[in-house]
């Protein structure tokens, strides 16, 4: 069992800095209480270095991320700082594509006394995974796609390998859930092959793997249903997966139930690589101030707590980013220290000390 993690750390733009550090601290603080060690290796990257130097992702912080244990990365890209072709910097997804992080763990729970816009029935708890194919679909042809004077074309990409590789990771989760007791095991396959040919080929896909399965249940919807059951009935769902645009549209909309972008983490994660990050954007409109709200990054490396246990067999460590993650959800239910995007008046400052208090208690 390892005992030494090296975490590759994309500090990022506007806000980005704010939110990571409080978050490397708690891990720092985890890690020496429990006896194993994370040693951190900034990585330059992002909008602000971009417009510095002409390179939004250099060499060395790639290859420390290839050759880090995980990814660490906050909030990445600016408005006001784009490509010669018009788009925004984004190198969280270069890292996906040049890693194969072919897998987008979303989660959306909602528990009791999480503020939500949702009219929870009574008893009621939401408790999914959403997970968006990362490196391909209709982002394949991001910054390549074909414009002229009067008609511009992206493409969408399936392939079999990825596809696979993503479904056979989709019931893998649903197992680990069910035998966890945190779900009945169903995993649902959200597109559009009602309409287009592609989807229909990654249904076909999905229907394969589901064979290999038969503990597990599997169905089908398709992404515009889904978005009307995602306010209608979350609690109904378990692990879904799909294409990656509409997981991009999804995973904000899930992101909305638990009460905004602030609380939603994410992990991008492949066979050999994972990145973990919180879903929002660099706000750098409150960069600075003091006030941004840290739990989605801090939620985020939880995950990656979690991830790197599991992976290494490291049970203290798996158990870190469990409590990790309560401690952050009692802070959040508890409602006493939450930052203005969630209806409160504390400081990023005040709202990790929550957490690390929570933590202390836990």
């Amino acid at each position: 069992m390892k005992k030494n993690y090296d975490i590759a750390v994309f500090h990022g733009d506007g806000i980005g800095p704010e939110i990571m550090a409080p978050t490397v601290s708690l891990l720092r603080d985890l890690a020496q209480t429990s006896g194993y060690q994370l040693a951190f290796t900034d990585c330059a990257a992002g909008a602000a270095h971009y417009a510095e130097t002409g390179d939004a992702l250099p060499n060395a912080s790639m290859e420390a991320a290839r050759q880090s244990d995980a990814i660490l990365l906050s909030a990445m890209g600016l408005p006001s700082v784009r490509y010669p072709d018009g788009t925004e910097i984004s190198p969280q997804i270069d890292l996906r594509k040049a890693l194969n992080l072919f897998a987008g763990v979303r989660p959306v729970r909602i528990f009791p006394g999480q503020k939500t816009p949702l009219n929870m029935p009574e008893g009621r708890e939401v408790d999914f995974v959403l997970i968006r194919e990362s490196t391909e679909g209709l982002f394949h042809t991001q910054g390549c796609g074909e414009v002229t004077e009067n008609e511009a074309r992206e493409t969408l990409l399936i392939t079999r390998e990825t596809s696979e590789l993503l479904f056979k990771f989709a019931f893998d989760l649903a197992r680990t859930r069910k035998e966890t007791g945190r779900s009945a095991g169903r995993v649902t396959c959200v597109d559009k092959a009602n309409v287009f040919r592609a989807f229909a080929f990654f249904r076909e896909i999905f229907d394969a793997e589901a064979a290999r399965h038969p503990d597990l249940t599997s169905d089908h919807a398709y992404v515009d249903a889904t978005a009307l059951w995602f306010v209608q009935k979350p609690w109904d769902f378990d692990v879904l997966v799909t294409e990656n645009m509409f997981g991009d549209i999804l995973s904000d909309l899930g992101a909305g139930l638990m009460g905004g972008l602030g609380v939603a983490p994410s992990a991008d994660i492949g066979l050999n690589h994972a990145v973990f990050q919180p879903c929002h954007g660099s706000a750098p409109d409150i960069a600075g101030q003091g006030i941004a709200n840290p739990l989605a990054m801090i939620l985020s490396g939880a995950m990656m707590l979690e991830w790197l246990g599991l992976r290494h067999d490291h049970a203290v460590m798996a158990a870190d980013g469990v409590r990790l993650r309560t401690a952050t959800e009692a802070v959040i239910a508890q409602g006493a220290v939450l930052t203005g995007d969630l209806g409160g008046s504390a400081t990023t400052t005040e709202a990790a000390t929550a957490v690390a208090t929570a933590l202390r208690e836990s």
